[in-house]
């Protein structure tokens, strides 16, 4: 995905490109938070459709491409992808000027409602309640989403807390995640103003 260009005028683009290579995993995120096509590709088809239904609900614009050792299995697929996407969110907010900052969304996912809260506080806290009634979902191992998301947390600065209030289908339940943390980021990331919202002026 290429990130296009503002005309001249218009609000500055906020995005930005970052890759990762270690021993287990290599990692390449194009990321915009203004909006653009989302194309997603990590071997793991699930975590796929997950990461596409965030960027979906959030409004940004994603190339990312992660190939990993799934012949282990997915944790260092998932968790990268999870350090590599939030480092690209902190570079591509900046000083954080003008964001709206806080954001928060209750999805339901036919049996199951999903909530989350968060503050791009640049202060990293993780707080994940939800329990996975089944193990797997397809190839990807249902523990995962916890992982993915303080991987994010520690590389985004986020405050993010995330709780299944209720739920019996693994897949439902971790969808349903995922769209509410989409959401939420699409409220938290919006310019509303000039100066950093907080009132010590800085993030």
């Amino acid at each position: 995905m290429e990130i296009p260009v503002y005309p001249k005028g218009e609000a500055p683009l906020r995005g930005y490109v970052i890759q990762r290579k270690t021993k287990e995993t290599e990692v390449s995120v194009n990321l915009c938070l203004d909006g653009g096509e989302v194309e997603v590709s990590t071997g793991i088809g699930f975590f796929d459709h997950m990461l596409t239904a965030l960027a979906f609900y959030a409004g940004f614009g994603l190339a990312l491409e992660a190939k990993g050792d799934l012949e282990v299995d997915g944790h260092h697929t998932v968790e990268d992808t999870g350090i590599v996407l939030g480092q690209a969110l902190a570079r591509a907010l900046g000083d954080r000027k003008g964001i709206r900052r806080f954001g928060s969304a209750y999805v339901p996912m036919d049996e199951a409602l999903a909530f989350t809260a968060l503050d791009l506080s640049n202060r990293p806290f993780l707080v994940f309640d939800a329990d996975m009634p089944q193990a797997r979902i397809g190839a990807y191992d249902a523990c995962l989403t916890e992982e993915f998301m303080r991987a994010f947390t520690m590389n985004s600065g986020l405050t993010l807390h995330m709780k299944c209030l209720y739920g019996k289908n693994a897949h439902h339940i971790t969808e349903a995640l995922f769209k509410s943390l989409g959401l939420a980021l699409k409220d938290a990331v919006r310019v509303e103003g000039g100066t950093v919202t907080s009132t010590k002026g800085v993030l």
